[in-house]
């Protein structure tokens, strides 16, 4: 069956690109130029993906965004921006976008994009052989209800910092490079996009950490990379 996917883009050559690239990759696209009618479409019936602009007439793509993630319905987000600052990296990462992609950029690296987020979802409806819950002290896991708890209170994670958390936590004490967890969590290992793993595991840690500075699960291993704390009971 092919993959339903939204594009809000108010640029109609970089939207006709963008579904170009998605009908080569065997998927359905609807596109909407405006804001307003972009959010409506995505709350009119289901789809695989959302990839939204974050300058958009009517209404921006952050709030579209935050609209979205508080439907109770998961849909995968994959943000365009014409900013290249991190602020604005950090903001669409922290209302719930699970990309996103600075223009210009290659219809490669948006394939890259799209096919990673795909191959995450399936994993996700399809975990063979994880377990259900992971705890590790106070922290809880729960790898179903995607949901996160520290000492019973629930931790507030954006869609990636959460894959971020369980890949570390199904793999205590392995060690991952930034690069590694590049390729391992966001599905491409392009150069040069490896603060993005930094950035996430900064906010990750000021969310589960007692002492962000000194971290107790997701540690520093100088030199090398980070890893997640050995001890996890199951």
């Amino acid at each position: 069956m092919a993959r339903q996917v939204l594009v809000i883009e108010d640029d109609e050559d970089i939207s006709r690109l963008v579904k170009l690239q998605l009908t080569e990759l065997s998927c359905t696209v609807k596109t909407a130029y405006d804001g307003i009618v972009g959010l409506a479409e995505a709350e009119s019936r289901p789809y695989d993906l959302i990839i939204l602009d974050l300058m958009l007439p009517g209404m921006d793509g952050l709030e579209i965004c935050r609209r979205i993630r508080g439907k109770g319905r998961y849909t995968p987000i994959l943000m365009l921006t014409a900013k290249s600052t991190e602020l604005d990296r950090v903001l669409g990462l922290e209302m719930g976008a699970d990309d996103y992609l600075t223009k210009p950029f290659s219809v490669l690296e948006l394939a890259a994009r799209v096919k990673a987020i795909f191959r995450r979802v399936d994993n996700l409806a399809h975990p063979e052989g994880k377990d259900k819950v992971i705890e590790s002290g106070p922290l809880r896991v729960d790898v179903e209800r995607r949901e996160v708890t520290l000492e019973g209170r629930p931790v507030e994670l954006t869609a990636k910092e959460f894959d971020l958390l369980l890949h570390f936590a199904e793999n205590p004490g392995r060690v991952y490079s930034r690069a590694q967890l590049l390729d391992k969590v966001w599905g491409y290992s392009h150069s040069g996009y490896e603060h993005t793993v930094n950035s996430h595991i900064n906010r990750l840690r000021a969310k589960i950490e007692a002492n962000p500075n000194q971290p107790e699960f997701i540690q520093t291993v100088w030199g090398v990379g980070y890893k997640f704390r050995e001890r996890i009971s199951l």
